[in-house]
């Protein structure tokens, strides 16, 4: 089923390759290129400066020290540089590089690396402190190839940045300061009026914590209608055949930010509906709403728990530059062995700022939150509040090994406060703040001291400045 919905996206593409382009009154175009040269000096930046502090307090003790040791704060002070450039289109083709490096100034956080990697054991004077997840890092964040050289149909070919719709499967993850990209080919055609398709077959992709996955592929088909310029409903579907696509088991670790399944084999295939869209009421008022579901199984060896749904509703108002919404989101378990996944997301928007639950419980997750924004004197400001609850019972203090009561979670306060000058310029203050309801323990212990318990009371502090040419 997974293949034939791949083989009907890319033969519609195909089909509509030899459609003339779309008549429209748009600008002259620059003068093109005439040499390679050329192509250079009329290309574009592609560079940025991103210096952050991050401060986390965590509750959680120090994993494998005796006599009990509580986490010490973490203060990481990083900086992101991107320095790349993408030439012109000369005779429809265009180059793109842009490099990365992530460096760190100080040493008193945990940047998860080790953990993940499981290649060395960690260190005390790491381990000790709660984890910022931006590890240091020096690579090609993107290196491709575009070509335009069919009507209103673009090629990419190599290391890039995807974000598909709101980025809940598809994103690159770019709030961390490593960011996830992709290794392949992407196909994007907007030849049918107000419809955009998209389809893409990776190799291999390149997760936040560093680790490049190349074990399997992933083969994405996307396709969107704008029936109003702010008004679209999308069909997709996401068919990861990859073995280990960055989860580690299931651990109640105070440091483990990417937690998992436990399989040994977590592919999986989503297919999903999603209509979203701010409605014009008039000069100052719109509507805003969006409906989604999507349905995942395993897929290609994939574990036969793999089984789960999902499902967002969700509406607000907008005012002028203010909005306030109220959305549920339901990622389901399946009988308390698995939680639907959304491993390629961009994971940090979803369940909190805070990055509490990256990887659904097996319990799966209830999320209901209000999210409110607006400007004031040209400074950003944007929030939201979380309600969270299990979608099946886990177990919590005092109860039996087959009888499980907890259902709450907690709920986390997210604030941002950002102000950008000119073109080049954003500054940004965050703080994100999670407060656990009922004990998560997987053997009943809720003692401070347990190293069986998950979710735990944690506050994050940023302070970020961005240059960006």
């Amino acid at each position: 089923m997974g293949s034939a919905l791949r083989l009907s996206v890319l033969a519609a593409l195909g089909g509509i390759y030899a459609a003339p382009a779309l008549a429209a009154d748009t600008p002259a175009a620059p003068p093109a290129p005439t040499s390679l040269l050329e192509a250079i000096q009329m290309g574009k930046p592609m560079t940025s400066f991103r210096l952050r502090y991050e401060h986390v307090d965590q509750d959680g003790i120090v994993p494998g020290v005796t006599p009990a040791e509580n986490l010490d704060n973490a203060n990481a002070w990083t900086l992101r540089s991107l320095i790349g450039w993408q030439t012109a289109p000369f005779k429809n083709f265009s180059i793109a590089a842009q490099l990365i490096n992530v460096t760190r100034f100080n040493d008193d956080f945990y940047d998860g690396t080790d953990a993940v990697f499981g290649s060395v054991k960690v260190p005390y004077d790491r381990k000790k402190y709660a984890t910022v997840a931006d590890p240091d890092y020096t690579n090609f964040n993107q290196l491709y190839l575009d070509w335009t050289g069919l009507p209103d149909t673009k090629f990419r070919l190599g290391r890039q940045s995807v974000k598909l719709d709101n980025v809940r499967f598809i994103g690159n993850v770019e709030f961390r300061q490593v960011m996830q990209v992709f290794d392949g080919l992407a196909v994007e055609n907007k030849s049918i009026k107000d419809v955009e398709l998209y389809a893409a077959h990776f190799e291999g992709l390149t997760r936040i914590n560093t680790m490049h996955l190349s074990d399997g592929h992933v083969d994405i088909a996307h396709a969107t209608w704008k029936y109003t310029p702010t008004e679209s409903l999308t069909g997709y579907g996401y068919f990861q055949a990859m073995p280990y696509n960055g989860f580690n088991p299931y651990t109640n670790d105070a440091h483990t930010t990417y937690g998992g399944t436990g399989f040994s084999d977590n592919s999986n295939q989503t297919y999903g509906l999603r209509a979203d869209g701010s409605h014009k009421i008039n000069d100052d008022w719109k509507a805003l709403y969006t409906a989604e579901y999507a349905k995942q199984d395993n897929y290609r060896g994939g574990n036969d728990l793999i089984d789960a749904h999902y499902w967002r509703a969700g509406a607000g108002a907008g005012w002028k530059s203010w909005y306030l919404r109220l959305d549920r989101e339901l990622l389901s378990s399946n009988d308390g062995l698995y939680g639907f996944q959304t491993p390629l997301a961009t994971g940090h928007l979803f369940q909190g700022w805070g990055d509490s639950f990256l990887t659904t419980p097996k319990q799966g997750m209830e999320d209901t939150f209000l999210s409110f924004g607006g400007k004031v004197f040209d400074i950003q400001l944007s929030g939201e509040y979380h309600w969270f609850k299990s979608d099946d019972n886990f177990r919590t203090a005092g109860d039996s090994a087959t009888h499980f009561t907890g259902k709450d979670y907690g709920k986390e306060l997210d604030l941002s406060v950002a102000y950008s000058y000119g073109k080049n310029w954003l500054g940004k203050i965050e703080y994100f703040h999670y407060t656990n309801d009922d004990c998560y323990t997987t053997n009943g212990n809720c003692s401070s001291t347990s190293t069986t318990r998950s979710y735990l009371d944690k506050d994050n502090f940023l302070l970020t400045l961005q240059y960006t040419f």
